[in-house]
């Protein structure tokens, strides 16, 4: 990661190259929403592949689901968040900005206060004492705390007056929790077991504009691991490895990361950490690990009066499993590996590159396919077609050989071909590698597997 990297670098970045545009960009843009571009799709789908790959794919007792948005609105009374998912917030009477009281007391202390213990009235009073002013416009004049729902509403139903308000899902947990019966009837599963979902979630969050940090829409990856109550503590220091693992083995260094076990913690929870990383913002949680007890199934079995015992195949034991669940947010990994593989790398001759040093398993393009001139382009169309049906691959012919190996390296493509007309006589091409930047001549026949071979996760 570049030691002088900036948010500014990594948007601008986004903007230029494909990976995202502003939400709405046509229309002048619409807060803290983000469309991914045609090079970013593939990165964040790269990223979801691979969590699904190490959390379902190849762990036997995990199960996936892809719930609906949507749901009945009993099953938000039940969790909890339509009476306290709400956040403490002031606005600034001069410039009539939002702002989170935590973020604010969190940010002015430089974190050597922690305002999830406080009240309300406790930060209202320490913002007061130190007169902490607005980070947009340096004012200090602010209206008191109030909650604010995060929770979007809209409504169901065609007649005026007779419409029931539904809600845009805050989180995916739930969808795992209510089908907790379902998948394990179906798969056969025995406790411990996970079920696992990836889906976008929706919070009216107000943010100072930190890129793909927190948004109002946006990709979570969870899982939720359903465990004997006595295992959970376990199952928990064991997941708090897994997570730290998967962010280490996708491309993040582990002296970018580190553990923040919290502080307070909420009701149900009997234990919860975070797994920081050191954006160009600072320390911010990437991820959460929490043992969750057996809240949310004695929850739902409560409001919706449905038994979700669980019966023990061996000890013929019924009882409400616990829960460890392990949530990280697809949008945030994808920016924290954006800024990770960012570099500035000085050349000879006093030029610079712009590299992303990208995981070649979520590398948007595995490899760029170029003539040395366009009069090559038969041939080189012919080696990309073939390439493009095992994995992505891009194609370009426009402009000098050099500046295209730049453009490849901005995006992070790990390995260009370069046909020339040598190729002609004897179907061999130039491989190049985007780190080293060496370059090496290779049979047309051995690409695939060449390749194949250094895209493993």
């Amino acid at each position: 990661m570049d030691t002088k990297l900036t948010m500014d670098k990594i948007v601008n970045l986004c903007k230029s190259r494909g990976f995202v545009f502003p939400g709405s960009d046509i229309y002048g843009g619409f807060a803290n929403t983000w469309d991914f571009g045609p090079v970013g799709v593939e990165l964040k789908n790269n990223i979801k592949k691979a969590w699904w790959k190490r959390f379902v794919q190849e762990s036997p007792n995990s199960y996936g689901v892809d719930a609906a948005i949507l749901m009945n609105p009993t099953v938000w009374d039940a969790s909890g968040h339509t009476k306290s998912f709400a956040d403490p917030k002031m606005d600034c009477k001069v410039c009539k900005q939002r702002f989170r009281a935590d973020n604010l007391i969190e940010d002015y202390s430089k974190g050597t206060v922690v305002p999830d213990q406080m009240t309300n009235e406790e930060m209202q009073a320490y913002i007061a004492e130190h007169k902490v002013k607005c980070p947009k416009c340096g004012s200090y004049d602010w209206t008191p705390i109030r909650q604010f729902k995060l929770m979007f509403e809209t409504s169901r139903g065609t007649v005026e007056g007779e419409k029931d308000v539904v809600y845009l899902r805050p989180e995916t947990a739930q969808g795992e929790y209510v089908n907790f019966l379902n998948v394990q009837r179906t798969a056969r599963a025995k406790v411990p077991f996970g079920i696992a979902q990836i889906g976008k979630s929706f919070r009216n969050e107000i943010t100072p504009g930190n890129f793909l940090f927190r948004t109002i829409e946006f990709e979570q990856m969870e899982h939720q691991l359903f465990c004997k109550p006595d295992q959970a503590l376990a199952e928990y220091a064991e997941y708090k490895d897994k997570a730290w693992k998967f962010a280490t083995d996708i491309g993040l260094k582990p002296e970018h990361l580190r553990f923040h076990d919290h502080d307070k913690l909420a009701h149900y929870a009997r234990a919860a950490c975070d797994i920081q990383y050191l954006f160009p913002i600072g320390w911010q949680e990437l991820n959460g690990i929490h043992h969750r007890g057996d809240y949310d199934l004695s929850r739902h079995q409560e409001y919706s009066g449905k038994s979700l015992l669980y019966l023990d195949p061996i000890t013929n034991e019924k009882y409400l499993p616990n829960v460890v669940e392990y949530s990280i947010g697809a949008d945030r990994l994808t920016l924290a590996l954006l800024c990770e593989a960012y570099d500035e790398e000085a050349l000879e001759g006093g030029d610079t590159r712009v590299v992303l040093h990208l995981n070649p398993y979520i590398a948007p393009y595995k490899v760029a396919i170029m003539p040395l001139q366009k009069s090559l382009s038969e041939k080189a169309k012919e080696v990309y077609n073939n390439l493009a049906k095992y994995f992505m691959a891009d194609y370009d012919e426009a402009g000098s050989i050099g500046k295209r190996y730049r453009r490849q390296d901005e995006i992070g493509t790990p390995y260009c071909v370069t046909i020339d007309f040598d190729t002609l006589e004897d179907n061999t091409v130039t491989i190049r590698d985007r780190d080293t930047m060496k370059q090496e001549r290779i049979a047309i026949s051995e690409l695939k597997d060449y390749i194949l071979d250094k895209i493993v996760f």
